[in-house]
């Protein structure tokens, strides 16, 4: 299974790159990619050009940059395709998820790997999380029509796929405080994520 961390959002709403706030002592990118790195013994970064090329990163060019995730998806399964290295799967993270857990992730890549599904995603209280899935590579040629045809949803794409959900009986042994799929797409949701690490940090271990 290849790892890639989705950066490619421009953070309009957030007025700054999300991805390299401060978030518990690290940037938010440098956290999601040692989590998929852990999971996944490797990581890509998917990113418009040059925009973390000061970092030592890899990184992979987004074939459709301003288009949303969708395309960012595809252009890390295309990638995996065009290495010829023969991975089955693709675990796909936003890079503003600061609640993800090695130990959630490997559990999804676990039942990817025994699975004949296409994606495999979680759903939890807000819907689908198709930005915390795993992609088959196979499902390029079907993400691909959908794109061409002008699709940009990325849960309308996965309609044309054959989906494994987790639902919360999945997640929630990972999750029992409900934070685990939150994103941060405004100043305000950061300082919230802030607000519920820091409580979290003063609470007694049990």
């Amino acid at each position: 299974m290849r790892g890639y961390v989705l950066a490619g959002g421009a953070s309009r709403r957030f007025g700054a790159d999300k991805a390299l706030v401060e978030f518990a002592g690290r940037t938010l990118l440098s956290r999601m990619c040692e989590l998929v790195a852990a999971t996944t013994g490797s990581v890509h970064v998917v990113a418009p050009v040059g925009r973390y090329s000061s970092q030592a990163l890899s990184l992979i060019e987004d074939r459709w940059p301003d288009e949303g995730p969708l395309g960012g998806i595809i252009t890390a399964i295309r990638a995996t395709q065009e290495s010829n290295s023969g991975e089955p799967w693709n675990l796909m993270v936003s890079c503003d998820m600061p609640f993800l857990t090695r130990e959630w992730l490997e559990y999804l890549a676990a039942r990817a790997a025994v699975n004949d599904a296409e994606v495999v995603v979680p759903r939890s209280t807000f819907g689908l999380e198709p930005l915390c899935a795993c992609w088959r590579t196979s499902a390029t040629s079907s993400l691909q029509g959908a794109f061409d045809e002008g699709v940009r949803k990325v849960t309308d794409a996965m309609k044309r796929l054959r989906m494994e959900i987790l639902d919360e009986t999945h997640w929630k042994r990972f999750d029992s405080a409900g934070r685990l799929f939150l994103n941060m797409n405004t100043p305000q949701d950061y300082q919230a994520a802030l607000q519920r690490w820091e409580t979290s940090e003063r609470e007694p271990s049990r």
